[in-house]
């Protein structure tokens, strides 16, 4: 008698729960879990199990690696044939120089475009969406109803560094105030710190974690380039007879030359230009659109201090851990955060060009809504339409 008012109890315990609680009660314990960089809402592209990061546009590399290896392996393959006819001028060690620049070369394109250059975690929820959650329902409603919402300016916030008043702005993609220097990079679809530009020809963006292996890998770059365009003028130079008549001979040696001398003018414009940003302490970013030289720079320190805070500063960690196991998110389970989903994935950002970004796959029906049986909601509809007509015609009996 005892046990069965105890499952009585029980029973009308588990009755009394709400609908929501069951299906967490249920679930939770079930919920898969897979590896972040798998659930990852950017634009990058991951390999070796999320250990590599790079950019979208990560097949630019083979074309650089071709533009900087090609000429390269030619040179080596010039010099080994040049000392085994016993040229005086060349030897061994000129082969190797060559030979380690060009693996320092490569060492520092993929220490520059295969990790992570300071992206900021993004937010799933925000206080700046919950305190205007009803404009962002009503805008996002718009979209649906292909109307063009009226669009507000973006939320900002004062910050001091170093005395001077800094202003930050809001990300509406990654829900959260960019901290000083931060940008969204449209391409990666990212916030990064202390953002300096998208290189395409390293498919990554440059920022606070990679820019110094960026400016060692383009000053490498130079030197290559200057030691290749060197060394096939010297072999040019010694080789008895003409120049023109040597040069006609040497076709690849001619090659060579041509191509590092307009490799040097890009490559090596583009490291003094990085070299005059790191004296100063600025980004490209800031460099083209704050024009610090027209007013103060606040994060300008002196020379030494610039260059000590390029090279020398401690590269943070990663915020990111892309391997961590994390619980694979389920479908929405309301309207409300279906419309605040929805209005934080679908917008207008001023800041990416104007255009919508749209990077969810279309939402399925939420979970409370799926397992709702149709049959008894029907059933119950035709109940309260009958008791209404009965009442309907008692009140006709009456009145008559």
């Amino acid at each position: 008698m005892q046990r069965e008012i105890m499952s009585k109890k029980k029973s009308s315990q588990v009755h009394c729960l709400p609908s929501g609680d069951l299906m967490t009660a249920s679930t939770s314990k079930r919920i898969p879990e897979i590896r972040l960089y798998k659930t990852w809402k950017g634009n990058n592209r991951f390999f070796c199990g999320g250990r590599l990061i790079f950019g979208p546009d990560v097949s630019s590399l083979f074309l650089t690696s071709f533009l900087i290896g090609a000429p390269a392996l030619t040179f080596c393959i010039r010099m080994l044939v040049w000392i085994r006819r016993g040229d005086p001028s060349f030897n061994y060690t000129v082969l190797t120089s060559g030979f380690i620049l060009t693996l320092l070369d490569f060492m520092f394109l993929l220490l520059t475009s295969a990790r992570d250059p300071g992206i900021i975690p993004r937010n799933k929820t925000s206080l700046h969406l919950e305190d205007g959650s009803e404009s962002s329902l009503t805008q996002s409603m718009e979209w649906v109803n292909n109307k063009t919402p009226h669009l507000k300016v973006p939320k900002t916030k004062d910050v001091f560094v170093n005395g001077y008043t800094i202003k930050v702005k809001f990300c509406d993609t990654c829900l959260l105030y960019r901290p000083p220097r931060a940008s969204h990079c449209s391409i990666c679809n990212n916030c990064v710190q202390r953002f300096d530009h998208h290189c395409p020809w390293v498919g990554q963006c440059i920022a606070r974690r990679n820019y110094p292996f960026f400016i060692c890998f383009i000053s490498t770059s130079t030197l290559l380039c200057l030691y290749v365009f060197v060394f096939s003028w010297i072999n040019l130079i010694r080789q008895p007879g003409k120049l023109w008549r040597t040069m006609s001979h040497d076709i690849v040696s001619v090659i060579l030359i041509i191509y590092t001398f307009v490799a040097i003018w890009f490559v090596g414009g583009l490291t003094i230009f990085h070299f005059y940003l790191m004296s100063t302490n600025q980004t490209t970013y800031e460099n083209f659109r704050y024009r610090y030289d027209k007013k103060e720079n606040p994060y300008k320190r002196g020379l030494l201090k610039n260059v000590k805070e390029v090279f020398f500063a401690k590269i943070p960690p990663s915020q990111l851990d892309l391997r961590a196991m994390v619980p694979e998110e389920d479908d929405l389970t309301i309207a409300s955060e279906y419309q605040s989903e929805y209005s934080s994935s679908v917008r207008y950002d001023s800041e990416m060009g104007g255009k919508l970004t749209n990077r969810d796959s279309p939402k399925k029906l939420p979970m409370r809504t799926r397992n709702l049986d149709n049959i008894d909601i029907s059933d119950d509809y035709d109940k309260s339409l009958a008791t209404r007509d009965d009442i309907a015609l008692d009140l006709s009996s009456h009145l008559n």
